[in-house]
């Protein structure tokens, strides 16, 4: 969906939505959170079909609406998504990959104030987190060693960006990564990975370990004014390991078969991923 409608968004079904949602080659521009997001505006349209303002309303509108209802709620004590008004959402929101929008503090709060995810859904998300932010601080996780690509493709960090137009551009995604602050530079057509640690201010902090391993898989797309694919490639699922403040060309780009706006768009895992018995354990231990 790389241009949102209100009729577009009402046309969507349950079942087409879990599907796009759920598919491991969705293409996410920007970050988990404007996934959420758009849930969002597409839930209330579902539940309102009669509301036939534009597409810059509707999310104000949505917001509005989903506050009445979450007043209506507030002595029940339960989500929206637990009343029977709210339950055939339930499968589409649990491809949510949650993880990716509490570890930033203004998506983590929008979350806490819109009150439709269940809050067990959140504190078993809250209690991940803060056990992979312990591996990666105190048990020295450098990140993934190999490729799992069940777990690149069901929980991965899905992010993107939109180039206009051809020139320099350098950015990073928003959100907490474990100390990896990872900048991504597009120039002659060339994509470099950077692990910033001394180099450049960051807000947050940053490891200082020697080295540092990501798991990744970088594609860049354009489309014609019908929306079909005229360009399309693909790194594959990679592991790089960086030491402080190294960059690195993930992808060099024949400018012949590049036609802008071009979307970048990737899949990061920037720790390496909990052996389930060994989480099931500590989890059971915080609860005791």
């Amino acid at each position: 969906m790389t241009h949102q409608s209100v009729d577009l968004f009402k046309e969507l079904s349950i079942n087409m939505i879990k599907q796009l949602i759920s598919s491991p080659d969705l293409l996410v521009m920007q970050v988990e959170m404007d996934v959420y997001t758009a849930l969002k505006k597409w839930m209330f349209l579902q539940l309102v079909p009669s509301w036939n303002g534009s597409l810059k309303q509707l999310l104000s509108e949505a917001d509005a609406w989903f506050s009445k209802r979450r007043k209506d709620l507030e002595e029940s004590n339960i989500t929206l998504l637990e009343t029977e008004q709210g339950c055939p959402f339930v499968p589409v929101f649990k491809y949510l990959r949650m993880k990716y929008i509490v570890s930033d503090l203004a998506s983590a709060r929008i979350i806490e104030r819109d009150a439709l995810i269940p809050s067990d859904w959140l504190s078993s998300v809250y209690k991940q987190q803060w056990f992979t932010m312990l591996r990666a601080e105190q048990d020295n996780d450098t990140g993934p060693q190999e490729i799992n690509k069940e777990e690149l493709e069901n929980n991965s960090m899905r992010c993107g960006r939109r180039l206009a137009k051809d020139g320099d551009y350098c950015w990073r995604w928003t959100g907490f990564n474990f100390g990896l602050d990872l900048l991504v530079t597009y120039t002659n057509r060339y994509i470099i990975f950077k692990r910033n640690t001394l180099n450049q201010p960051c807000n947050g902090s940053v490891s200082l370990q020697t080295q540092r391993n990501i798991a990744y898989r970088l594609r860049l797309l354009s489309f014609d004014t019908n929306g079909k694919v005229i360009c399309n490639r693909s790194s594959g699922y990679q592991i790089l390991s960086l030491e402080k403040d190294q960059e690195q060309v993930v992808m060099n780009l024949d400018s012949r078969l590049l036609l802008y706006p071009l979307y970048v768009c990737c899949n990061f895992l920037y720790t390496s991923p909990e052996k389930k018995a060994e989480l099931e354990s500590q989890l059971d231990s915080a609860d005791n």
